[in-house]
């Protein structure tokens, strides 16, 4: 059975997910808007939503650990 500490993570890596992929996504967007004027700058804001996307597979690797041990 799962510990308070153990729940609160689990909460937290679901929190820290779905803001990670709403950062990466928001990102896209601007540099969408902003490449034919700021080429680089959209260059960076993709660089960034690139290891947005990292960050969030490894929550994801570190939420299914600790799934696994709650069964």
């Amino acid at each position: 059975m799962a510990n308070d500490e153990t729940i609160k993570l689990g909460t937290l890596l679901n929190y820290w997910i779905e803001h990670n992929e709403e950062h990466g996504e928001e990102f896209r967007e601007e540099a969408e808007k902003i490449k034919s004027v700021e080429p680089g700058v959209a260059d960076e804001l993709l660089q960034a939503a690139g290891e947005m996307d990292k960050a969030t597979r490894h929550l994801v690797t570190a939420r299914e650990l600790l799934e696994k041990k709650e069964v």
